[in-house]
């Protein structure tokens, strides 16, 4: 029989693109043939970023499709990005697949959408195509989108904007961890027409899912019990990570800086405290510099990821003299290899976004996490790390919102010294491991997927 042709498609967002590119490397060493199809924008930025660009492209094809904006526009403008693939991409997708099938390659067997990604569940309902929905983020998230119906009857949310008619706490089975409404992913948003614009899209998703015949995520069992219990039909094929198929991740939007890893061979065992904020998190000049200055005042060695824009106005970012004060046990790069730097044995802890895959892959690691949440699913991912499976500690705020450098040399000090906290890490670590191993709920989960897509 020939390989099943697998066409994959992501999320527009570094954090989409990575775990579904990893699935495709996973698909590909069973013998699939896979079309990868990010935006223009995002596949520029990914080849850029490639250090082996001939070892991917002989594995996974990497094209593309137009988002409908200029190059120079800000696709951190999350609403007007996805207005514009909304009218664009569509038809570039059906396009694309009309080319492929017309050509002497093997037709498209199958097509593997993100979760969010309704209009292309739409598009492979058009053209009958059997459909994979995936959700690179936790189960628990996937779970509320799937419950809007349920929230706006409850008069939870309105049905306009998906906007909560009080600020409460709520829970979506009496198993599940508490979730803040004001957290709810769609209301990360400043702008109003951003808020319905994204809440649309949530409900657009919801819609065209009933076309997928399979939905598989990018977590456990283990990690997610009652998220599966309240939605049987979501299975779990994760944690995706390259380190658990002896392979590099890819899909990143920067190029790693490696030496890193030669700095950390100097450092003693668990010394170091790894910072890391994501592709998206944007800090203001007080917060960076309050954090520089706690990382400072720990008086331990530290590895600082500084994205080129990861402050509003980054000229003399610093606080003054910085740089030069901790050049013996500091280092900034601009882009790291996070999974192998979480799987060093120098380091410590992990002062993180809490993004999910930031998250299983410190899990995974069995690291413990001190957790600074910017945007959409990580101050629930926050949940499940300090208060689920207690693995992490969380900061306070001040009365301006901001994080002071007392309260990060104080909570650094309190993680290092919880040897229960660790044991915890530890614990998961060995429970997460499990789970993608062979006889392990995840590998199986995979493996009757793998079965399917091949009959």
């Amino acid at each position: 029989m020939d390989a099943p042709h697998v066409l994959a498609i992501p999320y527009p967002a570094q954090g989409h693109v990575i775990p579904l590119l990893e699935l495709a490397q996973r698909l590909v060493q069973h013998g699939f043939k896979v079309t990868f199809v990010n935006s223009e924008f995002n596949h520029r930025r990914v080849m850029n970023a490639l250090p082996d660009k001939d070892n991917v492209r002989n594995h996974v094809n990497l094209v593309s499709i137009p988002d409908g904006l200029e190059l120079w526009e800000d696709r951190n403008d999350l609403g007007k990005l996805t207005e514009s693939a909304l009218e664009v991409m569509p038809g570039k997708l059906e396009e694309l697949i009309e080319k492929i099938n017309g050509s002497d390659n093997k037709k498209i067997t199958c097509v593997i959408t993100d979760g969010c990604q309704g209009w292309a569940m739409e598009v492979a309902e058009k053209m009958q195509i059997r459909l994979a929905a995936f959700y690179p983020a936790a189960a628990a998230l996937w779970a509320l989108g799937f419950s809007i119906p349920e929230l706006i009857a409850d008069g939870i949310i309105d049905s306009y904007a998906g906007t909560p008619v009080k600020s409460q706490m709520i829970q979506l089975s009496p198993a599940m961890p508490s979730m803040n409404t004001e957290n709810f992913p769609w209301m990360c948003f400043q702008d109003e027409n951003t808020k319905k614009i994204l809440f649309d899209l949530n409900t657009r998703t919801l819609k065209a899912v009933k076309f997928a015949d399979w939905l598989i995520c990018n977590s456990s069992y283990e990690l997610e019990p009652a998220a599966f219990s309240l939605f049987p039909n979501f299975l779990p094929i994760g944690p995706l990570l390259a380190s658990n198929r002896l392979g590099k991740s890819m899909g990143h939007f920067w190029p790693e800086d490696s030496t890193c890893l030669e700095w950390l061979d100097q450092q003693p065992a668990q010394s170091v405290i790894y910072v890391a904020f994501g592709s998206f998190t944007v800090f203001n000049q007080i917060q960076f510099q309050e954090l520089a200055i706690g990382l400072e005042l720990t008086n331990r060695p530290f590895l600082w990821v500084v994205r080129p824009d990861i402050i509003e106005k980054p000229n003399d970012a610093y606080p003054r003299g910085f740089k030069e004060r901790v050049v013996t046990r500091g280092l900034m790069v601009g882009w790291a290899p996070q999974d192998k730097v979480l799987g060093h044995p120098s380091v410590a802890c992990f002062l993180s976004h809490c993004g999910w895959n930031s998250t299983i892959e410190g899990v995974s690691n069995g690291i413990p996490f001190l957790c600074m949440p910017y945007f959409g699913d990580q101050f629930f991912n926050q949940t499940y790390i300090c208060d689920v499976w207690k693995v992490g500690l969380w900061f306070n705020k001040d009365e301006s919102g901001i994080i002071r450098h007392e309260e990060i040399k104080g909570k650094v000090e309190q993680l290092l010294a919880d040897e229960a906290l660790k044991a915890r890490a530890l614990h998961l670590k060995e429970l997460t491991a499990e789970t993608v191993k062979e006889g392990g709920c995840s590998s199986n989960n995979f493996g009757s997927f793998i079965r399917w897509m091949k009959e």
